[in-house]
């Protein structure tokens, strides 16, 4: 018998994890929750979509899980609030790692983890909590992701690398092995990344240049893309 899973969030990302769960777990997803001022109507794709305010009348977290469904907004801050207040509501956070990628029995993977297809994660890896990593990407031997992290496609994180908390690693770049990488750092799309990252600090696409995190430039593109 499936367990029941309620979904924190009604757009794009909790229809895909809905079907991600629903496909490739042993969950069933039964409702859907967001905060009371984001309510328009009383269902999302067919199914109850309650304000979190009444959440846990409705759905007990006795009897049913929950998964925050919620993208990178605020260069994952947004995410990370949300997961404290299910978690305060005392909901179990279920994790989802997709079948269809390589992994080892010693994986360590977090709560509210959504891991997409065809990853590579080689032995020794550490997934801490509410980290999404989407499609295609290598996790090296030895590697920690930190929580709250977002990893886009095709991204290569090579061995011995440690990624920090809320940080962003765009699609397509490459992380150098022995690499430490500070919390709420944001990599680029195809970024070479070659030495540490202090915290806070920007990584140029395509050219690798490490902005720090009071540099214009670095405030400038976390408004652009993360509106912080």
């Amino acid at each position: 018998m499936k367990k029941t899973l309620v979904i924190f969030g009604s757009a794009e990302t909790a229809t895909l994890a809905t079907y991600y769960f629903e496909n490739d777990s042993d969950y069933s997803v039964v409702a859907y929750t967001v905060d009371d001022d984001f309510i328009d109507g009383d269902q999302f794709d067919g199914k109850p979509l309650v304000p979190f305010s009444r959440i846990t009348e409705r759905f007990s977290p006795q009897e049913h899980e929950m998964f925050v469904a919620v993208s990178y907004q605020k260069l994952n801050r947004l995410r990370r609030e949300k997961y404290a207040a299910a978690k305060a509501a005392g909901y179990t956070l279920a994790s989802y790692v997709c079948s269809k990628s390589v992994t080892w029995d010693d994986l360590v993977v977090g709560d509210n983890c959504f891991i997409l297809e065809n990853q590579t994660i080689q032995p020794t890896v550490t997934i801490g909590n509410n980290v999404m990593i989407w499609s295609g990407n290598h996790l090296g031997h030895g590697s920690t992701i930190g929580d709250h992290a977002y990893i886009a496609s095709h991204v290569v994180i090579s061995g011995h690398c440690t990624i920090g908390q809320g940080c962003f690693l765009g699609v397509n770049a490459t992380i150098k092995d022995f690499t430490t990488i500070g919390d709420e750092v944001f990599i680029g799309m195809a970024a070479p990344v070659t030495q540490d990252v202090p915290a806070g600090g920007v990584v140029l696409a395509d050219s690798g240049q490490v902005l720090a995190t009071d540099d214009r430039r670095a405030r400038a593109l976390k408004r652009q893309y993360f509106k912080i």
